[in-house]
């Protein structure tokens, strides 16, 4: 039987691959991308699929589109040139609409009425906050913490420093938040890390990771999530 050891004062949820589907949004992106690349001469659709094979093998490596124009064949002078454009037509994409995983809603709603909740997501804080928007969830949360906002990079999860301000914006200790996240590597190591529980999904990118380190539970999506943070109250 699935369960948790004990029932958390908070629920604190990451973003991308738990709540939606990140491939819609990285979609959207590589075409953005692809569309700045045709100003510049380069043929849209190859430049677009180029830089979507370079997400699919690690979406949060960075240096994403420097490789695609590697791959692409630019050349190393014309590909400094044109960086900065297509970067910014990266970061700068904003969708209108990102498809919610089927039932998010609902749960969410379900959750809140019972718990607080706050959105802890690392990246940058535009395309974080433009992905929020496009899902129709800004308003889900009490609070949302972007990491790369405490500090770039360095403070991504594991980094403790976002679970921490989301714990002290609750006003909860950050040890008896539950997170419920899609990556053992961020979302349930950045849980340990403060002695909190977690609960890892099975959704996205990372579905088939190892569960390395162990989440005190793993479910298939979040309607499973919720429904075990329920049998508390």
């Amino acid at each position: 039987m699935i369960t948790l050891e004990r029932p958390p004062a908070a629920v604190v949820l990451d973003l991308d691959d738990t709540l939606y589907p990140q491939a819609a949004y990285l979609y959207g992106a590589s075409r953005a991308v692809g569309r700045a690349g045709a100003a510049a001469g380069l043929d849209p659709i190859r430049l677009s699929r180029a830089v979507r094979r370079q997400l699919v093998a690690g979406s949060d490596r960075g240096g994403t589109i420097d490789r695609a124009l590697e791959v692409y064949g630019v050349p190393a002078v014309r590909a400094r040139e044109l960086l900065p454009t297509l970067v910014a037509a990266f970061t700068g994409y904003q969708p209108r609409r990102l498809p919610r995983y089927p039932g998010v809603s609902r749960a969410l709603a379900a959750l809140r009425a019972r718990y607080p909740l706050a959105c802890l997501t690392d990246g940058n804080p535009a395309i974080q906050r433009a992905k929020l928007a496009a899902t129709g969830l800004s308003e889900a949360f009490s609070t949302v913490v972007i990491t790369d906002e405490l500090g770039g990079r360095e403070t991504r999860k594991p980094h403790p420093g976002g679970l921490l301000r989301a714990a002290s914006e609750l006003g909860v200790a950050a040890g008896d938040v539950v997170v419920i996240g899609d990556r053992p590597g961020k979302d349930v190591a950045v849980a340990a890390g403060v002695g909190a529980q977690s609960i890892r999904v099975r959704t996205g990118e990372y579905a088939e990771a190892p569960d390395e380190p162990a989440a005190t539970a793993v479910v298939p999506d979040l309607e499973s999530a919720v429904a075990l943070l329920l049998t508390f109250r």
